[in-house]
């Protein structure tokens, strides 16, 4: 079942966001120490008003455990919705308070997609990603967009097979990414 997140889901869902960022969770947090790196995604989960909010995330739940997570939200709200990130890890490095958007305003953007190592590859995945552009959609947007690195090519093909289209290459954070786009058409309402 696909459910939104409540904040005492704080302690499964954080490793789920970390889990779909990679090396990009240290780079964000200044850290390397994943103990910290949970302790700042756990917090910022139980808060409202930005972007790792348990208000921006949908969680795949079965059997009362939580075995994937979506975050998502409105693209012309990155800065709004990054401020309290910045603020909380008292970001003053150089360019911290700038950092590369990996989106933009028109679209409904899936931040981030995971599934519990152990839960992989029956469909959560997918479903979360289905549900992500119900979401968007319900929300009045019409393009529903993400970030895949380019040298993820099992992911890149299944965002290929959902419908989403290389729109262009971005860089962010010191990587290279495909921006993918979905468009929402009548039909699929």
């Amino acid at each position: 079942m696909i459910r939104p997140a409540k904040p005492a889901d704080f302690a499964k869902v954080a490793p789920l966001i970390i889990q779909a960022m990679g090396e990009l969770a240290g780079k964000l947090t200044h850290t390397q120490n994943q103990n910290e790196i949970n302790r700042i995604f756990e917090y910022l989960f139980q808060q409202k008003g930005n972007q790792y909010s348990y208000e921006n995330i949908l969680v795949f739940e079965e059997a009362g455990e939580v075995l994937g997570a979506l975050n998502a939200y409105d693209g012309g709200k990155l800065t709004e919705l990054r401020k309290p990130f910045l603020t909380y890890i008292h970001s003053d490095m150089p360019g911290s308070n700038n950092p590369d958007t990996e989106t933009q305003s028109g679209e409904f953007y899936l931040d981030s997609i995971s599934v519990n190592p152990k839960a992989q590859g029956k469909g959560i995945g997918k479903e979360l990603i289905k549900a992500g552009i119900k979401w968007g959609w319900q929300l009045g947007h019409q393009a529903i967009g993400l970030l895949v690195e380019q040298n993820n090519v099992q992911a890149l093909k299944l965002y290929e097979k959902m419908g989403f289209v290389i729109q262009n290459e971005k860089q962010f954070m010191g990587g290279w990414y495909h921006h993918m786009v979905f468009k929402v058409k009548e039909n699929q309402k």
